[in-house]
């Protein structure tokens, strides 16, 4: 009578390349593609060194890393390095297994992604008893884990992946096989951004929890805040300074969701604003697009500028030009500008209306004009800051911001060599032609 293996022989981590803008896409824009590939990074070393301590403690006998592109420097020198291959996932998971286990009847060989920087070595540390098969489901519907005693040709391939069901698939391919099943315990899949936060919070002190607190408690660039809002992340506000309480943003006076929709559509409002202008035309910030778009669509010549390449990626998309500038950068046409648009506020931008003015007088011709959206209150005049938050513990870095009304844009006008020619009131929002004076 055969005694069958009770322990694994092999572990296998399956594994990407982490490359920005190809691995954990779903951490953007929440996350820029710099850091999501740099936490890919780090649940990869994470699930290896668990892996690695499962070895040294004689829980497992073997690693093998099934890796997908470009080889790092950093995987470890005692673990066999395969190339997947395959066209769809459930492939190349067919294949690894028809690979190592070829030839063989009793070698227990267990998948794991890289999808769970929580794992540790006693979960690695499994007592196969009579199983012909592992199997340890995720919360998202999918399996962190696979395992197979032997070659099974079927096992794998053609099972739906990537869906709400594929665990609940696989676990029912498995037993149609006519294989004795273990069922493992069921861990949480980092793929959304809040998966990232609940994982780091299981796991603080591995390089994962290490990297993703660093992350969401060093501020970061207010453009990373508003490209994620733009992608449909709920983004907050803040004016004046953010306090934290209870491991939440402060959400009380001056808080309010950053409402990028507005941006998005033209209003009654917005086509008035823009029937003024004068080609050709310069969008300052102009976010997603909505004026460059109606603009171009008149037959006048635009140009929109952002900071945001979410902005610059959704303006392209609408078939018209923007680019990814700083307003201080070298823009093209400087000088030659007919109108400059500052909408929704954008008189506000770096906290200096008055430098802001001047700047747009360098980029105009003479007599050209410059449009402006101010706030209702005419007395209004106030320099602050902008705070973006969302829901994951991300913050951005103070944003310098002006809220000024008619009467301090008219002071400033003039000191900027711009002299006021028109303002009217549309739908409670306000805003003042200039024209360059001399």
């Amino acid at each position: 009578m055969q005694v069958l293996a009770t322990a694994t022989e092999t572990v296998v981590v399956l594994a990407k390349s982490p490359v920005p803008g190809k691995v954990k896409t779903r951490l953007t824009p929440t996350f820029t593609a710099a850091e999501a590939a740099a936490l890919a990074t780090a649940a990869i070393r994470d699930t290896l060194a668990a892996v690695a301590d499962a070895v040294a403690t004689g829980a497992v006998r073997q690693t093998v890393i099934a890796w997908d592109g470009p080889v790092t420097a950093w995987l470890p020198r005692e673990a066999r390095v395969l190339a997947q291959r395959g066209k769809g996932l459930d492939e190349r998971l067919q294949n690894i297994f028809d690979d190592l286990l070829a030839g063989q009847t009793d070698q227990p060989t267990l998948l794991v992604g890289m999808d769970t920087p929580q794992v540790r070595a006693v979960d690695l540390d499994i007592d196969w008893g009579d199983a012909d098969a592992v199997l340890g489901m995720s919360y998202d519907g999918g399996y962190w884990c696979i395992g197979l005693r032997c070659p099974q040709p079927g096992a794998i391939r053609g099972v739906p992946m990537s869906t709400d069901h594929t665990g609940a698939d696989q676990l029912r391919r498995l037993r149609l096989l006519g294989l004795r099943v273990r069922l493992l315990p069921t861990l949480l899949d980092v793929d959304e951004p809040a998966d990232a936060r609940a994982v780091a919070a299981l796991a603080p002190d591995s390089r994962f929890g290490r990297l993703h607190r660093r992350l969401t408690e060093t501020p970061c660039h207010p453009s990373t805040l508003f490209d994620a809002a733009m992608g449909g992340v709920e983004v907050r506000v803040h004016r004046g300074p953010l306090h934290r309480a209870d491991d939440t943003w402060s959400a009380g006076v001056g808080c309010r969701p950053l409402d990028v929709s507005a941006w998005s559509r033209m209003s009654s409002a917005d086509e008035l604003f823009a029937a003024r202008c004068e080609g050709p035309v310069l969008d300052i910030g102009c976010g997603p697009g909505r004026f460059v778009e109606a603009l171009a669509s008149r037959g006048i010549p635009v140009l929109g500028v952002d900071i945001s390449r979410s902005a610059i990626d959704q303006t392209s998309q609408r078939g018209v030009c923007a680019l990814f500038r700083d307003i201080n950068d070298r823009l093209p046409g400087e000088g030659r500008w007919g109108t400059v648009l500052l909408a929704d506020g954008n008189i506000g931008i770096g906290g200096d209306p008055l430098s802001l003015l001047r700047r747009c007088r360098e980029l105009v011709r003479a007599g050209a004009m410059a449009l402006v959206e101010i706030s209702p209150d005419d007395a209004a005049d106030e320099v602050t800051t902008l705070t973006l938050h969302d829901l994951h513990g991300r913050r951005s870095a103070p944003l310098p911001w002006s809220v000024i009304g008619a009467r301090r844009l008219v002071q400033l006008a003039a000191l900027a060599g711009f002299v006021p020619v028109e303002d009217w009131r549309v739908d409670g929002r306000a805003f003042v032609a200039l024209r360059q004076a001399g």
